[in-house]
């Protein structure tokens, strides 16, 4: 460690512009040292944050031609969070854009020393995951599937080859390990070091002990900063401050959420062995025994995950570099158990020190990145769940390209700050949900498993209502939604501790709501569907809608619209439905989770006009999805309306009067392809109709279901949803949802241009159903999403979305087909013979499965029932979904 820092000391020793720049060094606690350069007036950008995140952002940025550049860091360069990171650089990620971020960052580091003249330890050693049990090797052959087709060498191992790679691995309770060859290992703070320098050489200026205490913004754009040493006018301001970054950003004049927190995570730094470890010796994780384990100059360096963190700083706490926090060895007693059992030859090992440093975490264990959805022009890049070192070099250029261009190269909405909403800044939910994640980060995350705190935060007013009928619930942008209903007499308990990639415990019970809805009635509440009305004095909300939505929403007062919210290269912003409640009035239904990121699209796009407004009225309907063929019945007996195709064709909206209450705006839609209508309740209604429904359904066999039954039936309907099948990457041509754009509806709109170039030349991968030949449903691993597409042996894509379909009595998978050629790798257009004719497979944990790739729905199925060797391809593509 102490080495570390000297080294620190030597590079900037030996840099004469740092020499020009600093003067003596001095411990934190000492007076404020001279500046002898005045910061200057102005810049393009200015990045607050010395540390891994703040250095490869500003070296991106100058990479990409940005020169006017400020980096300020209130202490030294790498002297927070980074300084004390382990430096263990692992592409072992379960999420794809994590996997890539990581990915470049180590092929960055490989090349850095040659690059910048600055030493930074790389080494590749390699890492090797570990296997207590079957169900974590399963989880560990799905990334090393995922690892493999990136072209990232990986491979499932033995116990016994673990053995050899690393010597001192007892071995003796593992069931196998995966192995990742190309992982390395890094000193953090010189990599930090050497992005500083190769961004002073393009021009960036850095300012060492410089504190930022306020962000200037006007009229909702970012325009300066005031520092402790004077203001800085900026376009632009990236908050890289770390475990500061909630505070920062909580500092401007419009404040800016960044939800993350700190706990302390601890370490292990000893001397070095008898015969010292070789340098080369892989990166064990011990996910099972919560722990990982480095070589470190001859001896190790050996951390972990505890079951229970300490969070710190809730308060806030103005430290200008992170010290060594006190040790705790009660604390870390189960760690270091835990690594001696996993190395017992070190029991007689001499320790040299226990580092204890805080850590930022995230409410959902993903980094933050990404522009302000309320200051234009204020970015942040944050939150790293201690990978950091492993995101540090993708993370930076990711956000650099998306200053730059507008948009980043991959899409990083897993990551986007605008997937959280205010709620999650709460310091009383951020505290206790950090001491759910940290021991998250160790646990095994079987599909479909959810958090356990901050919930019960957003909910329906039905929900008290539905959890006494067995509801069982789930979680989405902090919004309580059911997954499925548990029938009187079933263990309850058991049904939520079941967790598995195999057949779930729930099979049956979902199975039940599927056959209900598709032979009588069900009622779904998806009151948490982000909800927008849109209107104005004139003609401003149509004109402004129609630029800004593919569809033609010139439709009769009534109609209902699916359309998409595409950026400028055609790609998904937002897939949703509109209706036209009058001619000036329009009423916007998305996905839960829009709520933050369509309204700052579309807040930033409409022109500035006071006659003009939007409003959020997600807070003002409860929504209930009457879905079956007998939803016709029930609902006319209870409005005294007719409910006929005739009176009520498909995608039409109107209010109506449902029970004793009036105001109900009713849409001949279900989002799943189901027959049945959407009820937009007023809250205060809500209970009274949903009682009203319920017991006039009791004749048709009327029952509760939830998301689970919705979303078999939408995949095997083929219908995409936003934020699973469809991305800002991804256009209606793409799809098969040419039907949802008018190209010629008289007026341009955001993304027509790059439509028709793919109507003229094609597209390079396309939206296709896979049906599972050769899996059993009892025995086989089921697939999740995220495995990988194999045609005629080759890989060609990923599955975006899985489920059973209880009709087709099968798996469906659906998913994106691209085609490379086999010689160049050159990109080719994907046609439908391409389609077609090819042999597929799906893998799932390393076994390939056969499957039937289709364009189109199997909708001759849905008017009755087939056993499977009666699937005829037939139908066209359905409307999109919510979910």
């Amino acid at each position: 460690m102490f080495l570390r820092l000297l080294s620190d000391v030597r590079w900037r020793a030996a840099n004469p512009k740092w020499r020009r720049m600093t003067c003596s060094r001095r411990s934190t606690s000492s007076t404020a040292e001279p500046h002898p350069i005045s910061l200057p007036a102005q810049a393009q950008v200015v990045i607050c944050g010395g540390g891994i995140m703040g250095t490869s952002v500003a070296y991106h940025l100058s990479k990409m031609g940005w020169k006017d550049i400020v980096l300020l860091e209130q202490g030294r360069l790498a002297a927070g969070t980074t300084r004390f990171c382990a430096g263990i650089v692992s592409t072992a990620r379960h999420v794809s854009i994590e996997l890539k971020m990581a990915d470049y960052s180590n092929k960055l580091y490989q090349q850095l020393e040659q690059e910048t003249g600055v030493k930074t330890g790389y080494m590749k050693t390699g890492s090797i995951s570990l296997a207590q049990t079957q169900d974590r090797l399963i989880s560990l052959k799905r990334i090393a599937s995922s690892l493999n087709v990136m072209g990232i060498p990986c491979e499932i191992i033995t116990p016994k080859q673990v053995a050899q790679l690393h010597p001192l691995i007892n071995i003796h309770d593992l069931v196998g390990a995966m192995y990742v060859p190309e992982d390395a290992l890094v000193s953090s703070a010189n990599v930090s070091l050497a992005l500083a320098t190769a961004a002073s050489r393009n021009g960036v200026q850095i300012h060492e002990r410089t504190s930022v205490s306020h962000v200037s913004v006007q009229k909702g754009r970012v325009t300066g900063v005031e520092t402790d040493r004077g203001q800085i006018q900026c376009q632009y301001f990236v908050n890289c401050a770390g475990q500061w970054a909630y505070e920062l950003g909580h500092s401007g004049e419009e404040p800016v959420n960044i939800p993350l927190h700190a706990c302390e995570h601890f370490y292990l730094l000893t001397h070095p062995l008898k015969e010292p470890l070789a340098s080369s010796l892989p990166t064990i994780v011990d996910p099972d025994g919560r722990i990982y384990i480095r070589n470190w100059q001859g001896g190790i360096l050996s951390g972990g995950f505890e079951k229970n963190p300490k969070p710190l700083f809730t308060e806030g706490r103005n430290q200008l570099e992170i010290q060594n926090l006190q040790e705790d060895w009660d604390h870390f007693e189960p760690l270091l158990s835990a690594l001696l059992r996993r190395m017992p030859d070190l029991e007689a090992l001499q320790i040299m020190q226990l580092v204890n440093c805080p850590e930022s975490f995230t409410p959902d264990m993903r980094c933050i990145m990404g522009e302000s959805p309320t200051v234009r022009g204020y970015f942040v890049l944050a939150g790293m769940n201690s990978a950091g070192i492993s995101y540090g070099g993708g993370a930076g250029k990711y956000l650099a390209e998306w200053m730059v261009n507008g948009y980043p190269s991959e899409n990083v909405w897993p990551l986007d700050l605008k997937r959280f909403g205010t709620l999650q800044s709460s310091r009383t939910f951020l505290r206790h949900r950090v001491m759910e994640v940290m021991p998250l980060m160790c646990d095994l995350k079987v599909p479909r498993w959810d958090f356990q705190t901050g919930r019960q935060l957003r909910t329906s007013p039905l929900y008290d209502r539905l959890d006494a009928q067995g509801a069982r619930w789930m979680e989405k942008h902090g919004f309580e939604r059911v997954k499925y209903f548990v029938p009187p007499g079933k263990d309850l308990l058991d049904l939520d501790q079941s967790k598995t990639f195999y057949k779930p415990d729930w099979f049956d019970i979902v199975g039940s709501e599927v056959k209900c809805c598709k032979e009588a009635v069900c009622v779904i509440d998806m009151s948490s569907f982000t909800k927008f009305e849109i209107s104005s004095t004139g003609d401003q909300a149509l004109e402004s809608l129609q630029y800004l939505f593919s569809n033609d929403l010139d439709v009769p007062v009534g109609h209902v619209v699916h359309t998409g919210m595409l950026n400028e290269k055609g790609g998904y912003e937002n897939d949703c439905s509109i209706a036209r409640l009058s001619k000036r009035s329009f009423f916007m239904i998305s996905p839960t989770d829009q709520q933050v990121h369509c309204w700052a699209w579309l807040k930033n796009r409409l022109p500035d006009d006071s006659n003009l407004t939007m409003e959020d009225v997600t807070w003002k309907y409860t929504a209930l999805n009457l879905i079956g063929p007998r939803a016709v019945d029930v609902l006319s007996e209870l409005s005294y309306a007719p409910i006929t195709p005739e009176h009520f064709p498909s995608l039409f909206c109107k209010e109506m009067s449902v029970g004793y209450a009036n105001g109900i705006r009713v849409m001949s839609i279900t989002h799943t392809g189901e027959p049945g209508f959407m009820l937009y309740i007023p809250i205060e209604y809500a209970l009274h109709v949903y009682n009203e429904v319920m017991n006039m359904g009791q004749k048709y066999g009327i029952r509760n279901a939830g998301y689970y039954a919705l979303r078999s039936l939408r995949i095997e309907k083929f219908f995409a949803f936003w934020g699973q099948d469809l991305d800002a990457f991804t256009t209606p041509m793409e799809c098969g949802r040419e039907f949802q754009v008018k190209l010629e509806k008289g007026m341009q709109f955001v993304g027509q241009e790059a439509l028709l170039e793919q109507k003229q030349n094609g597209v390079y991968k396309r939206f296709t159903m896979f049906i599972l030949e050769d899996h059993d449903t009892d025995a086989d691993l089921w697939p999740w999403w995220g495995e990988p597409i194999f045609r005629n042996g080759r890989y060609v894509g990923k599955t975006t979305s899985s489920a059973y379909s209880y009709t087709l009595e099968r798996h469906v998978c659906l998913g994106f087909v691209q085609h490379f050629d086999e010689k160049t790798g050159e990109e080719l257009v994907v046609t439908t013979d391409f389609i077609n004719q090819g042999e597929y497979e799906i893998d799932i944990a390393g076994q390939r499965f056969q499957a039937k790739a289709k364009l189109y729905p199997l909708s001759s199925l849905f008017t009755h029932r087939r056993r499977k060797d009666e699937v005829e391809l037939s139908g066209v593509h359905g409307k999109p979904v919510q979910e």
